[in-house]
């Protein structure tokens, strides 16, 4: 059972048709299963429900709304590019009431000021990533095979055996700590397989707050992972739409 940022609820069971697992007795398995632990659902769900509401208030990927960097709230301006741009531009500035991320949009540009935003974002984690990395594997006694950025939604890292890591690029949202925190932990990955007192020793000792920079991530999971998207009711024109429900699967 998890409950995810787009769909809400979801509780997958095994296929009808396993042993055990006819159709009745599937049902009645997940109506008790969900009634046992009906107090942690209604939890998480106004959890869900108040980060969607967050979102809606920050305004999704469009000129005025908010977007966090580095872990800091940053209100995108969109402004007309010079009449001979052919791509768009984002620079990161300072304003009065707080900091900015200034698209320039050409009109030879067709995309999405989220796409363009995501493009943006995607160079600064590979620049953050590679420099964590340099920092870190050295000291640690490891060398990764391969570092690639992807967008899973359930971990913000893996490590496998033969010394490849995979990263989230949407890290870069969060505080710098907290990248390096990943970051360490997937390269203490290439010593020490689990997570036994060894590896645990092993991340401290390059991250001694690496459980505040874990739980912030956990804090702000739903709101890295929806950064980009746009707010449920409006699309990008601003007009009404159905927004999605919560749903059980």
């Amino acid at each position: 059972m998890t409950v995810d940022p787009e769909h809400g609820l979801v509780v997958s069971a095994p296929a009808p048709g396993r042993r055990g697992w006819s159709e009745p007795a599937t049902r009645d398995r997940i109506d008790e299963f969900l009634r046992s632990r009906e107090a942690w659902i209604v939890r998480q769900l106004r959890s869900l429900e108040a980060e969607r509401a967050a979102q809606r208030e920050r305004g999704g990927p469009r000129d005025g709304g908010i977007v966090r960097y580095l872990g800091l709230p940053h209100r995108i301006r969109v402004v007309q590019a010079a009449a001979t741009a052919r791509r768009a531009h984002v620079e990161r500035a300072g304003a009065d009431d707080g900091d900015e991320l200034l698209v320039s949009l050409p009109r030879r540009d067709r995309r999405s000021i989220a796409a363009i935003l995501e493009a943006w974002l995607r160079e600064r984690a590979r620049h953050a990533v590679d420099v964590a990395v340099r920092r870190h594997a050295e000291a640690l006694g490891v060398t990764p095979r391969a570092v690639d950025l992807r967008d899973p939604r359930t971990r913000w890292g893996s490590a496998s055996k033969d010394g490849r890591l995979m990263l989230s690029w949407r890290l870069v949202l969060a505080p710098p700590g907290s990248l390096e925190t990943v970051v360490v932990h997937e390269l203490a990955h290439l010593r020490v397989f689990g997570h036994g007192p060894r590896f645990w020793a092993l991340v401290a000792s390059r991250r001694p707050d690496h459980l505040a920079d874990r739980a912030w991530l956990r804090r702000h999971a739903h709101e890295l992972h929806a950064a980009l998207e746009p707010v449920a009711g409006t699309d990008p024109a601003g007009e009404s739409l159905a927004g999605p429900e919560i749903e059980a699967t």
